[in-house]
């Protein structure tokens, strides 16, 4: 009954409005967007919402830095032509949701969340006893299943978090999925299949509720997959009418895994803002320079004829980053050997960071001189996201007898 529809390859993935990205969030988060847009139906929105959850006291700068981060979005080739671009609190059907999935949510679910109490002991300066920091697991839930995503994009370590969203989901199907007159809907849309369709779709689910035949709910489920002419919600009705139970409402995710951003920053500890270690996708040349130029390196090598130990190098591990086996192959003898000085290695670096981040700058300078270029993506974005939630906010508000005559 809860289970997503294989075809499902609609991904759902936001990001808090922090300012100007760096070269972290790209090789973490970014260069896998841009690649999921061209084989994937992919939403990324603003979670300007979620910044709230932490820093309600001081929101003032949260639309500055959302239109910053979507230049570096659009810059690292995040395409509005592929991808749906919006902000969240733009949507307000994710509010919504949001407050009815609070109503039959046990609180001990949002206890156990594994980032809630590290998060408080992590923020101890901040007052964090409110709703909506224990309720942000909610508003998260929300926002993926709004848009009935079947793939959420995570590491291995937030697989949990996404745990609770497919407890939601299923406890809302439990409930509300028998709704009234759930088999004449049912039956009404296999008839929008057409004659032939209907008639493999009846004796498939035939086979599967009579005889237990494995391969003809396969077959039945990839019909359904190819169904041009059907509603999204009169397709997850018939997952469900397929496999005897009531309608899938709100389909379950499932974690799309991908790898830790290997990105290091400046002192070689990941990198990030908090560490005031990074070298931002928009940063200038020479500044790129100078940062990377005085980086800490191997403290074994005190004086230029000292031999030093790559391993030991912050620098050493954006080289296994930026250069090719050759060029790492000459710093490790270099190095090892104090044939090449610290700056000498540092040069290939310097020249590789530039390269990569200029084609970004390039396309960043077209929206920074022309802000009503963002604004008109993300306008476009958003009303196309509302279609969508509002499609599944009319299901839901059904199946939660929320619809006046």
């Amino acid at each position: 009954m809860s289970s997503v529809s294989p075809a499902n390859n609609r991904v759902l993935s936001g990001m808090r409005p922090t300012g100007r990205l760096h070269l972290g969030h790209y090789h973490g988060v970014l260069k896998n967007w841009a690649d999921l847009q061209h084989t994937h139906e992919c939403f990324f929105f603003v979670a300007d919402l979620h910044a709230l959850t932490t820093h309600y006291e001081d929101p003032r700068g949260i639309p500055d830095s959302a239109y910053e981060m979507v230049i570096d979005w659009l810059a690292a080739g995040v395409n509005p032509g592929s991808a749906t671009l919006f902000v969240q609190s733009w949507v307000p059907q994710h509010a919504e949701l949001h407050l009815l999935l609070s109503m039959i949510s046990p609180l001990g679910w949002l206890e156990r969340v594994p980032s809630f109490k590290d998060q408080q002991e992590q923020l101890k300066d901040r007052d964090l006893a409110t709703y909506g920091f224990l309720g942000y697991p909610l508003l998260m839930s929300a926002d993926i299943l709004i848009y009935r995503a079947g793939l959420v994009p995570v590491g291995e370590d937030q697989v949990p978090h996404l745990e609770v969203t497919r407890e939601l989901a299923r406890r809302f199907n439990h409930i509300y999925g028998r709704e009234p007159g759930f088999a004449e809907r049912a039956e009404q849309a296999i008839a929008k299949m057409g004659k032939k369709n209907a008639r493999l779709y009846r004796e498939q689910r035939r086979r599967f509720q009579e005889q237990g035949e494995a391969e003809a709910l396969d077959v039945a489920r990839a019909l359904l997959d190819s169904q041009q002419n059907i509603s999204l919600g009169d397709r997850e009705r018939l997952f469900g009418y397929l496999e005897g139970g009531g309608r899938i409402i709100l389909p379950e995710p499932q974690p799309l895994l991908t790898q830790a951003s290997k990105m290091p920053g400046l002192d070689g500890r990941k990198m990030s803002k908090s560490y005031a270690n990074t070298i931002a996708l928009r940063d200038k040349p020479a500044d790129v320079e100078q940062k990377i130029r005085t980086m800490p390196t191997d403290p074994a090598r005190v004086r230029r004829t000292d031999p030093g130990e790559p391993e030991n190098c912050p620098v050493w591990q954006l080289h296994q980053i930026y250069s090719d086996d050759s060029t790492q192959a000459w710093v490790q003898e270099g190095c090892r050997s104090a044939g090449i000085g610290c700056i000498d290695c540092k040069r290939p670096v310097i020249e590789s960071v530039l390269a990569e981040i200029k084609p970004f700058q390039e396309r960043a300078a077209e929206y920074e001189s022309d802000p009503a270029l963002v604004r008109n993506v993300l306008n476009e974005g958003t009303q196309a996201a509302r279609e969508e939630a509002e499609e599944t906010m009319d299901e839901v508000r059904r199946a939660m007898g929320l619809v006046y005559r």
